[in-house]
Parts: C-alpha cells; sequence; structure tokens
C-alpha cells in the first residue's frame, strides 16, 4: 500500500527530476515509513533549480517520490496561487492510498475537507501549533490575529477527524487538540538520529571562565523562535558586564534586519550569522563549541534543536511553550518575548558552573529518550493502525 504524506515544507528539483532538501527531511527520514508501507508518496513544495549545492542531500529515491505542489512562500503568494495548490495537493491522493497529515499545514488544509467528504481514513502527526506561531511578536502580518482565531479551529477539526493521531509532544499538544475518544493516539518526535550522535559524557564545570559561548538554532524566515528577543537578552547581559558570544545558525528573509538589530545595539561584534548549516556534523561541531543553548521561542511542538543539542551535553535555556517544558525543568525556562526574564536567566546560568555542568548531565540523560530505538516502535504501530484503518474502510466500501 501507498502511503500520502503532506509536508509543510520546501524541497528542490533540479532537471534531472532528482529532489533535493537543503536541510531536513532526506532520503533516510522517509525510509522510516516504508518499514509499514510499500511507498511514499510526499506532497510538499517544489522548488525547480538548476542545480544543487554540494551539501543539498538526497529526498527522493527507491520507493519514496513526491508530488509537487507549486512553490509558494507565505500567506500573499499563497492566495496568488491557492487555486493551483489546492488542485494539485487533491490530485496526490489517490482512493487506494492511506493518508498522513503533518500538521499544522495549508497543503493537508487542501487534501481534509475531501477525506472528511469521502469517508477517507487519515492519520495525523502533529508537529505545531497555530496558536501559539501567531502569536504577538512571533509573526509580521496583518491578519495574524485572525490566522492565530482560524487556523487552531481547522487543526482541531482535523485532530477529532482523524482516525489515528500522533503528536511530537507527549501532553502539550494533545490538551489543545485533542484527538477523537476512539482515535488510537501515541506520541514520538520527528528527530532522527542514532545513539552514535550521543556524547558519551557531561560536560564538566568551567571553574574561572569569563567569556561565553550561546548558541541558537532556527529558521530566520520568521520570528516564531525569538531570535531578536535573544539579541536583546544578549544586549542586556554585556551592558551589565558579562562577556558574551552569540551565534545564530540558520537563515531567512529576517536575518538582515537581526543583523541591523545587532548593530544598532552595539554588539555586532559579538553575534555571529552561521547562515543556514547541514544537519548532521557542521551543527554538532557548532554546539560542541558553544556552552549555552538558548531557544526563546513564541512556538514549538517539541523543537529537535533542543533535542539535539541536549544529546551533545549542552546546558539549554528555553520559553514556556509547546513542548519544551516536556525537555527542562521549570527553573531553565521563561516566557516567551520577556527580555528582561531571559537576560537574568542567562546570567544566572553562566555564573554558575556546578549548575551548568548539571544542567548538562541531565540533559545527556534526558536526549536519551528520544533516540530512534525507543520511538520506533510507538511509531510504527501508528503507521499500522492507519494501514488497517485503510484497508478496512476499502473493504467496506467495495
Amino acid at each position: 500500500m501507498k502511503v500520502v504524506v503532506t509536508l509543510e515544507y520546501r524541497f528542490d528539483r533540479t532537471p534531472d527530476g532528482k529532489v533535493w532538501t537543503q536541510t531536513t527531511f532526506p532520503y533516510h527520514f522517509w525510509m522510516r515509513y516504508l518499514e509499514v508501507f510499500e511507498h511514499v508518496l510526499i506532497v510538499a513544495r517544489v522548488l525547480e533549480v538548476t542545480s544543487a549545492l554540494p551539501d543539498w542531500k538526497r529526498a527522493d529515491g527507491e520507493g519514496v517520490s513526491f508530488a509537487a505542489i507549486p512553490h509558494y512562500i507565505g500567506p500573499w503568494q499563497y492566495l496568488l496561487k491557492a487555486r493551483q495548490i489546492q488542485l494539485a495537493a487533491r490530485n496526490s491522493v489517490g482512493a487506494n492510498d492511506a493518508i498522513i497529515l503533518r500538521l499544522s499545514s495549508q497543503i493537508a488544509n487542501s487534501i481534509e475537507p475531501l477525506l472528511r467528504q469521502t469517508g477517507h481514513p487519515y492519520g495525523v502527526e502533529v508537529v505545531a501549533d497555530p496558536y501559539d506561531v501567531f502569536a504577538p511578536g512571533s509573526v509580521k502580518h496583518p491578519l495574524s490575529p485572525f490566522f492565530r482565531w482560524w487556523f487552531p479551529r481547522q487543526l482541531r477539526r482535523q485532530c477529532v477527524g482523524a482516525s489515528a493521531a500522533a503528536y511530537v509532544t507527549e501532553r502539550a499538544l494533545q490538551t489543545r487538540y485533542p484527538p477523537a475518544s476512539t482515535a488510537f493516539s501515541t506520541h514520538y518526535s520527528s528527530i532522527e538520529w542514532e545513539t552514535s550522535a550521543l556524547v558519551g559524557e557531561p560536560r564538566l564545570p568551567r571553574h574561572n571562565a569569563h567569556q561565553f559561548t550561546l548558541i541558537f538554532v532556527g529558521m530566520l524566515a520568521q520570528l516564531y523562535k525569538a531570535p531578536n528577543v535573544l539579541i536583546a537578552a544578549v544586549t542586556t547581559c554585556v551592558r551589565e558586564g558579562l562577556d558574551l558570544k552569540l551565534i545564530l545558525v540558520g537563515d531567512g528573509k529576517h536575518r538582515s534586519e537581526l543583523e541591523a538589530q545587532a548593530k544598532a545595539l552595539g554588539i555586532g561584534d559579538r553575534v555571529c550569522f552561521r547562515g543556514q548549516l547541514t544537519a548532521g556534523d557542521a551543527v554538532c561541531t557548532e554546539l560542541d563549541n558553544a556552552d549555552l543553548f538558548v531557544l526563546p521561542s513564541y512556538q514549538e511542538g517539541l523543537p529537535r534543536a533542543m533535542i539535539e543539542a541536549m544529546a551533545r551535553a549542552l546546558p539549554c535555556i528555553g520559553s514556556t511553550v509547546g513542548g519544551i517544558p516536556e525537555l527542562l525543568l521549570h527553573e531553565e525556562m521563561v516566557p516567551p518575548g520577556d527580555v528582561t526574564a531571559l537576560a537574568s536567566k542567562i546570567r544566572e546560568v553562566v555564573t554558575n558552573p556546578e549548575r551548568m555542568a548539571r544542567m548538562s548531565a541531565r540533559n545527556l540523560e534526558k536526549a536519551k529518550e528520544y533516540t530512534e530505538e525507543v520511538i520506533q516502535e510507538r511509531r510504527n504501530a501508528f503507521y499500522r493502525y492507519v494501514r488497517e484503518q485503510t484497508e478496512l474502510w476499502l473493504r467496506e466500501t467495495k
């Protein structure tokens, strides 16, 4: 049986028909679906390019193909191509296919009404919360208040209508977007790594250290992850006498704005924009060279970047949103958007080497709960249930 998976991500396709990813979701990510299904069809945005850069990774391959959705970025471009997008999305779904919608997603929003109309069963993988995505300060768009009202309503309906629901959080997303009482429900992270990605030992206390490197990992296409808040907090710390350096890994349309912010605040020489790095060794090297990972997001499902930092035994600070409270202790978090609280938390952590060592040890142990070996069984149970419900529905409708 073929499984159709919708994905709110942008891929690239070269003239030879090969599909590439610049960061996440390479071919080996999709192999997990092939443990239960014979073929995976990915429904996602695809941009036609002339060539692939050396560090890009193949996303398609044996058993994995793409149904290309017209490329768009942001709400306005979506509206201009809405009819084409909806038609392409609906045409990707066959009557005999199993369906998994990764939510929230505009592409999934084009398909779900058709499934509801025909009674076709489907599963959902809930990986993001639109209520937090469009929180004040997160997205600069005049329609953000409307989107914050509308998209959570859609997501709740899609979760209730699903025959199976998998969440990246253990509790947070389930509370806001509960599945139907009769649905199969589970949770697992989308993060992918082997046990070898975990470092062997926690970090030791750095007594008498005076300079500290902070690191942030996240796309800069929107301000969901609040890099602007982090830059402001680092400025506060520097003005109070701390010797900090900030590394930002990621790229997007807000990069120039953030560079200008750092320069205007007088810390341009302390903030280094690494740009978009290929997942794996390049990111791990940056994490290993840092002293503290900071993710002050306005919204999260379960942050992959934070779990990867924890796997490198890196102390972490985050905000009290999404699944972050499932990863960090209360005293390691701050409210989203609160520059003063974030600056205070950074200061109290980096000036306490024993605390940083305790955070390192705890984070390394916590990361072990998210290795492939641990989550594979729950994930395959979800896939099998989606397949069984689809096969049952096909038998009943013939």
